[in-house]
Formats: C-alpha cells, sequence, structure tokens
C-alpha cells in the first residue's frame, strides 16, 4: 500500500493495536474488502499569530483518524430476520439485575450502521 509515511505509520500503529485488542485479524482471502480512509481528528482551536502579528483562531492538525468504509457490507453479510428487541424493553429486564456487560468499550468508534430493511 502506498501511503504518505506519516499516514503509513499511524495505519500501522493501528492496525497493530486492532490486532493485539482482537477486534481484527489476518485474512488471505475476502470475497469483500472495504476501504480504509485516515482524516484528521478534530483538534480544539487555539489561537496563534498571522503574518500581520494579529492572533487568530486556528485548528492545528495534531492526530489522525483510521476509518473504514463499510457500505459494501450489507451486499455480504446475510439478512436476518429476526428484530432486535426495543431498547426500553430490554431495559425494563435490566432494571433488576445486579450484573451488566459493558460493550465496544474499548472502542466505541467502531460501529456499523446497518440498514434499517436488514
Amino acid at each position: 500500500m502506498r501511503l504518505n509515511p506519516t499516514i503509513l505509520d499511524v495505519v500501522k500503529k493501528e492496525v497493530t493495536k486492532l490486532l493485539a485488542a482482537g477486534i481484527i485479524y489476518p485474512i488471505s482471502d475476502s470475497n469483500w474488502v472495504s476501504p480504509m480512509l485516515v482524516v484528521p481528528k478534530k483538534s480544539e482551536m487555539t489561537m496563534m499569530k498571522n503574518r500581520n502579528d494579529e492572533l487568530v483562531p486556528t485548528r492545528v492538525q495534531n492526530s489522525w483518524r483510521v476509518c473504514i468504509d463499510f457500505k459494501k457490507l450489507n451486499q455480504a453479510t446475510r439478512k436476518d430476520h429476526f428484530p432486535l428487541p426495543f431498547l426500553d424493553h430490554v431495559l425494563e429486564k435490566l432494571a433488576e439485575k445486579s450484573h451488566y456487560c459493558f460493550l465496544d468499550g474499548y472502542s466505541e468508534y467502531m460501529q456499523i450502521h446497518i440498514a434499517p430493511e436488514d
């Protein structure tokens, strides 16, 4: 893969982290592949001087986010005809319990939206 050296380093670190966490795993063949994007993370505003020595609000780019475009995922997944439960029904059942499970606490942004008709 041909990438800017800075971006390549970001991708390598992210892939290593996801492999170590068990979120992804290596494969040799796949019927579908989703494209990867590297985008700047939104940073806070800071004040910097411009050429006229005036203070102006500026965003300083200091970190990157690796994203995967899963638009084609619905074409590769098997249709499941069992609807998800309503959130209020789930919460009613959880209200009486003493043990809970926290899912995807590691990388909350790794969520995949599924088309409503699926």
